[in-house]
């Protein structure tokens, strides 16, 4: 399960530096800037969730 997680380090990373990305631009870019950024980093916040809960042996998401 270990190497598992260890395996997602690197779209943690992404996210991380996504999440870093957005903060920034709330100083000095456009609002579209902003949003663009803002969705990028909740869209691989979501992956993130997604690939630790199937790591972990989560239960599936129920499609509706």
């Amino acid at each position: 399960m270990v190497d598992r997680i260890k395996a997602g380090e690197p779209l943690m990373e992404l996210t991380v530096q996504a999440l870093r990305r957005y903060h920034e631009a709330q100083e000095t870019q456009s609002v579209k800037e902003v949003e663009k950024l803002r969705l990028e980093a909740e869209a691989l916040f979501a992956a993130v969730h997604e690939y630790q809960r199937q790591a972990l042996g989560g239960p599936k998401p129920q499609l509706h």
